[in-house]
């Protein structure tokens, strides 16, 4: 068993704001600031992070040193958000959002590693979106740290 933790909020996932991948960006950063993300992970990288940042509006330090200092719980760190000044929470700037991040398309070559990894054919049928593929990798990450 490992002393990190492989976040397994996936990014499909929405808290009560509605907007995907807010939870597993909360977790990232939470674990990082902790010393406990496991590696390979980044608190809060420039993919789908950076879209959810920029997407509703936010300032990104401000919400690497809000989960760092006050070590939110979730719901403590939607209350902040909606607090933020500027931020885009209306029901047409989070469905552009979800919907970009839903729609996401990995690169071949990051589908094909991933597909690989799992020892899952890439013959079509197997999932495209960044999100699946995303979850894929995250599994077999925590099978490898934690159920080998």
């Amino acid at each position: 068993m490992s002393s990190t933790i492989v976040p397994l909020i996936s990014s499909g996932v929405a808290g009560p704001l509605g907007v995907l991948h807010l939870p597993r960006l909360w977790l990232k950063v939470s674990l990082e600031s902790r010393g406990k993300l496991a590696p390979g992970y980044p608190g809060a990288g420039k993919g789908f992070d950076q879209m959810v940042i920029d997407g509703l509006g936010l300032n990104r330090d401000g919400v690497l040193n809000f989960i760092k200092t006050s070590r939110p719980t979730y719901p403590q760190f939607e209350a902040w958000i909606k607090k933020q000044p500027g931020v885009k929470l209306d029901q047409a700037s989070v469905g552009k959002l979800n919907a970009a991040i839903s729609g996401y398309i990995h690169s071949d070559e990051t589908r094909k590693s991933i597909l690989a990894a799992n020892g899952i054919a890439d013959d079509g049928s197997a999932a495209r979106d960044a999100v699946n593929l995303n979850n894929l990798d995250d599994w077999k990450e925590f099978h490898d740290a934690e159920l080998k």
